[in-house]
């Protein structure tokens, strides 16, 4: 942005604002999921309407803060600046709300009753809006109100958007890194809101001292200028300024497609942590950095590369990331190696999207607020309308490559829009298609995914909205992968979680239920009991998937005492007013996987106890890794139960840890209690895979691989899992210290 040298420290101040609000709307956005996902479960439709109306918010922001600021000037007499001051303000004030409107509305959801989920999710999604949206307008109308103060004083200023939006997205970078990376795991969810409630302060409070100084001049709206960049640079302007809002919108739809599409194919290779979607985010927004720091350092040369340059790079660079993520290559790799080579594959487009999204509107708008608002807020409705096309409509019904196939069709398109500007290129045109042609054909007949039952042998693929669900495996070495990472297999130890805990209760039991469904052998050994059985899973592919596992699965699903519900199991435990025996817990792997933790803490165990009967026990199976981890899940048990027992899984190496817990006294029955408590048809179906034939076999093997609990709840284990601290999920600074003091990182991982 050109400006005069007595105007150079001003500028500065505004980009550093500009690079303080981009921080605070990433961490908001973070946060605002991960609590949204505690109140209203961890489904897709929660995520899809938090980030709806997260971009909902900044197009309305944007289009109405570009059509207000003009009058509200004029009217009040004062500076932009005051107004842009005002509303920082109202958006820290939003840090500090929308964790109790969360509240109220999880409560009033309660109080309606056992809603059936159609209702449910309008309600919830009805609560988020309210919510969230006030403060995502907020946030939208800082552009506009932005650029308004700068053309008070720079009347000729025709690049301020891009000059914000540098700074903007350094700021989202950096939120979005330091927030998952560092901020999280030292503050909490709440104290890191108030961290950018404050920030927003100040950066009100600098906002109303440069109001003080400042004097309102009228700004004339003007019609859109000359294309900015070279005399030679083909613009669609020149074709009309729609063609400028419908790349726009192009953009922003398939650039927040692809970024779903990308979770998910990039899943089996980052994995499941928190620090994967970490690194995704922001890679994407450090290559959109770059971009622009690129297109303004072309702006002060006067060399912006033409609209259909820019147009055949992504294009081409559309289809790196399908190439590079065939799971038959780099398969010797180290991780590191090959997560880096599959985050560098998204840099060079994204890196396009960020010199292209601020150069269209530059140019749109000519630095004018109304035009560029309007602009910003058609390529943010494109943003919108991306992930639900993507999650809704690509990955169920055409997989993952497919989906970014069909996607990066959309440039080339667009590029050929701009062919009859460019007839002197016919060369460049030709090699562009040319090669976008040829990516495309190896894209979809030789590359393969992760999703592809190509990859593994004798494989059934299901798709859904929530994840891909593929069925691989013949006898006990059938498995179950969701999007790519490997669930569970065939084994008794899924079959103790149910028979175990069963027995140890004198009383017959009549009632149970297993949260979290996989192969569903934790629920067919429930049926076995011949009691109620319920089984609760996230993702209907996988209960479609049983009868791949289970010869009797049709026999199971028509049992009247046993069903299979599509729920978030902290969702279904809300809503349901039935009690059970029991309610046995098998959390995906690893033990730090990401949202894994609302199963592991302290509010969840509080509310599972409301769920159980009088001397009802809670069977929890911890994945195996780290110890410090496990002691915080212990700790968490015992904070709610007092009486909790560990046993090491059946094949105690690398088969994990099982808890027993209830609010009532219990001992472990004798061997030959344990014997008579079990129906022939429960122990039948426990000996199924077993090398011993007999229970009583099994069953003591089993006694003797308890864990004293003090040997875990050590003086030293201070640490716990709660839905504000997930101490599982976020632990790269603890790591890194121990690494960093010469502490041995292996014995943290042995056996206790």
């Amino acid at each position: 942005m050109s400006v005069s040298p007595s105007s150079t420290r001003k500028y500065v101040v505004l980009f550093l604002l500009f690079v303080g609000s981009g921080f605070c709307g990433l961490l908001y956005q973070v946060i605002w999921v991960r609590l949204a996902f505690a109140a209203f479960g961890v489904i897709t439709p929660v995520l899809s309407v938090v980030l709806s109306v997260f971009m909902l918010g900044l197009a309305l922001g944007s289009w109405a803060g570009g059509k207000w600021i003009g009058p509200l000037t004029a009217k009040t007499g004062r500076s932009a600046i005051w107004f842009y001051a005002v509303v920082e303000f109202l958006i820290g004030v939003g840090a500090f709300l929308v964790p109790r409107t969360f509240a109220a509305g999880e409560a009033w959801l309660l109080q309606a009753g056992d809603l059936d989920s159609t209702r449910y999710l309008l309600n919830s999604a009805i609560v988020l809006c309210l919510s969230l949206l006030p403060w995502c307008f907020f946030m939208g109308t800082t552009f506009p109100f932005m650029m308004s103060y700068v053309r008070e004083d720079e009347r000729a200023q025709r690049s301020s958007f891009s000059y914000l939006y540098l700074a903007n997205v350094i700021g989202a970078m950096c939120g979005t890194l330091l927030t998952a990376l560092v901020l999280i795991e030292l503050l909490g969810f709440r104290h890191c809101l108030m961290v950018a409630g404050f920030t927003n302060f100040l950066i009100g409070a600098t906002a109303f001292l440069l109001g003080t100084r400042s004097r309102y001049r009228p700004v004339l709206e003007s019609a859109p200028p000359k294309p900015t960049g070279s005399k030679r640079a083909s613009s669609p302007a020149r074709s009309g300024g729609w063609l400028l809002v419908a790349i726009l919108f192009a953009t922003g739809f398939a650039s927040m497609a692809m970024e779903v599409v990308w979770t998910r194919a990039f899943t089996p290779v980052l994995r499941t942590t928190i620090y994967a979607f970490a690194s995704l985010l922001g890679v994407y927004l450090f290559a959109t950095w770059v971009g622009s720091l690129l297109y303004r350092y072309d702006l002060r040369r006067r060399r912006v590369q033409p609209v259909v340059n820019v147009l055949a790079f992504l294009a081409v660079s559309s289809l790196l990331p399908v190439l590079i993520n065939d799971p038959r290559w780099g398969t010797q790799l180290p991780f590191t190696v090959k997560a880096a080579i599959t985050l560098a594959s998204i840099f060079p487009f994204c890196a396009m999207l960020g010199y292209l999204t601020p150069r269209l509107i530059d140019e749109y708008s000519g630095g004018a607020p109304h035009p560029a608002g309007t602009a910003y807020a058609v390529n943010i409705v494109g943003c919108i309308i991306g992930p639900l096309f993507a999650g809704y409509v690509l990955l169920p019904y055409v997989g993952l490559r497919h989906a970014l196939v069909l996607l990066s069709i959309i440039f080339p398109f667009f590029y050929v829009c701009l062919l009859p500007s460019t007839r002197r290129r016919v060369q460049h045109a030709f090699a562009t298609l040319g090669a976008t042609t040829v990516l495309v054909m190896i894209s979809e007949f030789w590359v393969v995914s992760y999703e592809d039952g190509l990859s593994y042998r004798l494989a059934q693929v299901r798709r859904d909205h929530v994840a891909t669900v593929i069925s691989c495996g013949h006898g006990l070495g059938k498995e179950l992968l969701v999007n790519g990472i490997g669930m569970t297999q065939l084994r008794t130890v899924t079959k103790n979680m149910a028979h175990f805990p069963l027995a140890i209760r004198e009383k017959k039991p009549t009632s149970a239920l297993a949260i979290c469904l996989g192969m569903g052998t934790t629920f067919r050994s429930l049926v076995s009991w011949g009691i109620e059985a319920t089984a609760v899973e996230l993702v209907p592919s996988v209960r479609d998937a049983f009868g791949y596992y289970f010869d009797d699965a049709e026999i199971i699903l028509r049992n009247p005492k046993a069903r299979i519900v599509i729920d978030d199991g902290r969702r279904f435990l809300k809503r349901t007013t039935e009690r059970f025996d029991l309610i046995t817990i098998d959390p995906p792997p690893p033990p730090e996987a990401a949202g894994s933790s609302l199963l592991y803490s302290e509010e969840f165990y509080r509310l599972l106890s409301t769920r159980l009967k009088q001397g009802g026990m809670l069977q929890q199976w911890s994945p195996p890794g780290n110890k410090t981890i496990v002691r915080a899940k212990a700790k968490a048990i015992r904070a709610v139960f007092p009486y909790v027992r560990v046993f090491y899984s059946i094949a105690r190496w690398g088969s994990g840890y099982h808890f027993f817990a209830s609010t009532e006294p219990f001992d472990m029955p004798t061997v030959q209690a344990f014997v008579s408590r079990l129906p022939p048809t429960a122990a039948a179906d426990l000996l199924e895979w077993s090398r011993y034939r007999d229970p009583a076999v099994l069953y003591k093997i089993s006694l003797q691989q308890e864990i004293p609990l003090d040997r875990i709840l050590t003086p030293d284990a201070t640490s716990t899992i709660t839905d504000d601290r997930p101490f599982n999920e976020y632990f790269l600074l603890r790591r890194l210290s121990k690494a960093l003091s010469g502490t041995d990182a292996v014995a943290d991982r042995d056996h206790f």
